[in-house]
């Protein structure tokens, strides 16, 4: 069961799975940090200094905070501001993985059309062919 095991888990697809898993959740702390402090300040200059992260609706009259971890502590709120932020997020990621897999197929295709034009190698001379050929040879050599 061991053995099995170990091929199971030593498999190339595996492996490759595993890489692309821990790949990725690096690129998400990238596009994460990118949304967070590149972004989402650009678009708070634009907006006039707008800090979407704390932007919320109170659903309590208790609430009185002014920003989002006090306003959570006070009472129940409606935290829409992170929800855009993780919102940007999510298309800013799903854009570069497109990119991404539209370039891999582009390799692919590149590939494919190479090989489909790379001349096939010669048949192998049939059975009857190599008959004749030691014939011709046979023939040669007595003469």
């Amino acid at each position: 069961m061991f053995k099995e095991f170990k091929e199971f888990a030593l498999k190339g697809n595996l492996i490759d799975m595993a890489v692309a898993f821990v790949m990725g959740a690096a690129f998400t702390k990238l596009s994460t940090a990118f949304i967070e402090d590149l972004v989402m300040p650009l678009i708070g200059k634009v907006s006039g200094g707008m800090d979407y992260t704390n932007k919320f609706f109170p659903l309590s009259d208790a609430v009185t905070a002014t920003n989002l971890v006090e306003a959570k502590k006070q009472g129940a709120v409606f935290a829409y501001g992170n929800f855009i932020t993780i919102g940007i997020n999510f298309v800013i990621v799903a854009f570069v993985m497109f990119l991404v897999v539209k370039a891999i197929n582009k390799a692919k295709a590149i590939a494919i059309k190479e090989e489909a034009a790379a001349p096939a190698p010669p048949a192998p001379p049939t059975a009857e062919e190599q008959l004749l050929t030691e014939i011709r040879d046979l023939l040669k050599s007595k003469a």
